[in-house]
């Protein structure tokens, strides 16, 4: 039985009820939003409540009181004697031992609870298909109790729910170290096949976006500490990087690929035949020039048209070969005494060649590839080389914001049609069954400010929507969740909520969380998040060790 640490107040004006109840406790007690407690109740059950809010009173009537008891003001006055004080706490009801769910009565004992009972309150014993997802520390000092959180898997991949978006401010929230935690679990668990259908596969592909942050997560984190090793042994997961990674670079001029990463390390990667540089070649990717047009408003459909005259091969267009004779070509068409067919106006082909030329000019954008230069496209890499456990890195950091989406949109395109059975030529068991997409700074694709036109924005809404039924599940972060559009966030099973500020938490995306716990959300710490899930019976405030792979904290 766990320590009593006070006991139930029901008043008239505060009574207790189905979903909440109130106890008084010592003031020197230390407590926290999100402890469990445990109280007696009727027929030799126990009610469970999880902490929202903690208030202080005493017995002075008034503010006015407190500063005529001080000698009217006087800050260095000292009393006779303190006034009566207690902590008042508020507690959310989240279960009872026996489904009874009257309100508990008043002066019932109530206790801090132990591990066993933690896991019985919040929905966490006996879970199917675990996958670690954390880890919770409740109390403290003494009474401190720290115990491993699984997810339901199916409610993170599929079949009964998928994808997660996580948010929180750059650079203190760590979006990327938490969504590679879980898929690090999700790696390892496939690995090992536990409790998994053995018909079942998964691969990953997530994008670099930032400096060298995901470069390296085949090699081992040396500044791991003892207490990251102990909390991943207790999650059940090695403290190892990691597996059949490959990475792929943007191609550049010269042999070093367009990438933050060091000169070295890539050289390595190369060496050991685990890195790529990929290209887009005319022919194969005109069609997805629609991309390059993501964040255009084309409310008249003059762009969807020039895009659709060009990948037709109408006019002059059937006999190019690559992007050069492409912007000739494109350039004839500016020309009003060209003698090229005007059925679309020369200003829309202008417009058309401002958004395309910058992009097009990028080394990315050749002739050819040669496979023996370890040269590839993206598409071809996904629909014929993607196997099982698999994880693709694809560096886009250092390629501005339309090379950006342009990548980005030609992926999700490829995992789409690889998943649809519309390119490569293998069966469906080759295939990966599930595909993991992860991208940070989703805003660029699915924000509420994006075009609704946007080609890749109605990938994204249709992944969420339908991909969890295809196996593509995505893993998305951004600073802001209130900025991403409504479609996009309402299909994700699964929320994590890092530190934020006051303005986002005053959104309408935060209504349903208690005040407490908004306001926590502007002081959680690094590797400290809230998260929300469907088989979860409250919000957890659960936090997960540094990564095991290299970390790259100066660029």
């Amino acid at each position: 039985m766990g320590k009593i640490i006070g006991k139930i107040a029901a008043t008239e004006k505060t009574p207790t009820t189905i979903d909440f109840f109130y106890f008084w406790t010592d003031k020197e007690i230390i407590l926290n939003p999100f402890d469990i407690v445990r109280v007696k109740h009727i027929h030799d059950s126990f009610t469970f409540g999880v902490i929202e809010e903690i208030s202080h009173i005493t017995d002075s009537a008034s503010y006015l009181a407190s500063y005529i008891s001080s000698d009217f003001g006087d800050v260095s006055f000292t009393g006779n004697m303190q006034r009566i004080g207690m902590n008042f706490v508020k507690a959310k009801v989240v279960g009872n031992t026996k489904d009874i769910y009257i309100p508990v009565l008043d002066s019932q004992e109530v206790s801090l609870a132990d591990v066993n009972e933690i896991q019985k309150a919040l929905g966490l014993e006996n879970i199917k298909n675990p996958l670690a997802c954390g880890y919770l520390q409740m109390y403290d000092g003494e009474d401190q109790v720290t115990l491993p959180v699984n997810v339901n898997s199916h409610f993170l991949l599929g079949p009964e729910g998928a994808h997660l978006n996580i948010s929180g401010i750059s650079g203190l929230a760590a979006k990327t170290s938490y969504s590679m935690f879980l898929i690090k679990a999700i790696q390892s668990k496939y690995l090992q096949q536990k409790d998994i259908d053995h018909n079942e596969s998964i691969a990953f592909i997530m994008f670099n976006v930032k400096g060298r942050d995901l470069l390296a997560i085949d090699e081992k984190n040396e500044l791991l500490t003892e207490e990251d090793k102990t909390h991943y042994s207790m999650l059940g997961l090695k403290d190892e990087p990691f597996q059949n990674v490959k990475y792929f670079y943007p191609s550049s001029n010269n042999e070093h690929p367009n990438t933050y990463a060091h000169r070295q390390d890539v050289k390595y990667q190369f060496d050991q035949d685990r890195a790529f540089k990929y290209k887009y070649i005319y022919e194969d990717d005109k069609e997805s020039l629609e991309l390059l047009f993501a964040n255009i408003d084309d409310s008249t459909g003059t762009m969807d048209s020039i895009i659709n005259y060009v990948i037709t091969e109408q006019g002059e267009f059937g006999n190019i070969r690559n992007w050069s004779a492409f912007l000739s070509e494109v350039d004839e068409y500016c020309q009003r005494q060209s003698g090229r067919n005007q059925e679309i106006a020369v200003t829309s082909w202008r417009k058309f060649k401002r958004i395309v030329r910058k992009t097009l000019t990028n080394t990315v954008f050749a002739n050819r590839f040669v496979v023996e230069n370890n040269e590839t496209r993206l598409q071809d890499h996904i629909a014929n080389k993607l196997q099982k456990n698999d994880v693709y890195v694809i560096d886009i950091a250092k390629l501005d914001e339309d090379m950006q989406a342009f990548v980005f949109g030609d992926v999700i395109k490829a995992v789409y049609d690889l998943k649809l059975g519309q390119i490569g030529n293998r069966t469906e068991n080759e295939i990966p069954s599930k595909i993991v997409i992860f991208v940070d700074e989703l805003n660029k694709y699915a924000s509420n400010d994006v075009p609704k036109s946007s080609p890749i924005l109605k990938q994204i809404i249709d992944i969420t929507e339908r991909g969890r039924s295809l196996g593509i599940i995505l893993f998305s972060a951004e600073q802001f969740k209130s900025a991403i559009h409504d479609r996009v966030k309402g299909n994700c099973s699964t929320h994590a909520y890092g530190r934020t500020n006051a303005i986002e938490i005053s959104k309408n995306d935060y209504r349903f969380i208690p005040s407490v716990y908004k306001n926590m959300m502007t002081r959680l710490r690094q590797g400290e998040y809230i998260i929300q899930n469907p088989i979860f019976r409250s919000l957890l405030n659960i936090k997960f060790p540094n990564p095991t792979y290299r970390q790259f904290k100066n660029g």
